[in-house]
């Protein structure tokens, strides 16, 4: 599972294994002040990290930064 927040110490506080930073709070998965052709490129970045987190093996709790 892949768990994606913006405030990622609730996310290794639940235990979450594959953790993916996002955006902001009320923004999670984009940004108001990007047109809507940059903000689908950057909703893209965003899923094609947690796919490859899911590729990913880990051992215990990571966050997939930048």
């Amino acid at each position: 599972m892949v768990h994606m927040c913006t405030v990622t110490p609730i996310s290794l506080t639940v235990g979450a294994n594959r953790i993916i930073p996002t955006i902001a709070i009320p923004y999670p998965l984009g940004d108001p002040k990007l047109t809507k052709e940059e903000e689908k490129v950057l909703r893209r970045k965003l899923v094609e990290k947690a796919l490859k987190a899911l590729e990913t093996e880990v051992d215990g709790q990571t966050v997939f930064e930048d």
